[in-house]
């Protein structure tokens, strides 16, 4: 009965040793374990926050492109109206008169000579 004790006793304090030098050194490759995936999900969000940021200075160019292409249409439509109204009173006075024909207000400003118009002279509400 000596030997089964003796047995068990080693047993124990082998698996007592086992576990006071295991479970530490367990612990510690765990939390290694811990680090790395933590470190892998950083390193993913940082390259995710990267390409959102690429993502949006790509569109920012491409609108801003959009933008100076719109704006030289509008001066060259402008450069066009404005060649089309030189020297063209009698359309400028036509397009006048469809002015005033659709207009609802009861006061009109008549320019003078002077180009500056007569402000709602005797004018009574």
């Amino acid at each position: 009965m000596n030997k089964n004790l003796i047995t068990v006793i080693s047993v124990a304090v082998v698996l007592l040793f086992a576990l006071l030098y295991g479970v530490p050194k367990y612990q510690v490759w765990q939390q290694g374990l811990k680090g790395q995936a933590e470190l892998a999900r950083a390193e993913q969000n940082r390259k995710i926050a990267v390409q959102e940021a690429e993502a949006k200075k790509d569109s920012a160019k491409a609108l801003a492109e959009a933008e100076v292409i719109r704006a030289e249409g509008i001066a060259k439509a402008n450069r066009i109206i404005g060649d089309s109204l030189k020297e063209n009173e009698a359309y400028l006075r036509y397009l006048w008169i469809q002015a005033l024909t659709e207009n609802q207000q009861d006061v009109i400003y008549v320019p003078t000579e002077a180009g500056l118009p007569i402000l709602e002279a005797g004018h009574r509400k």
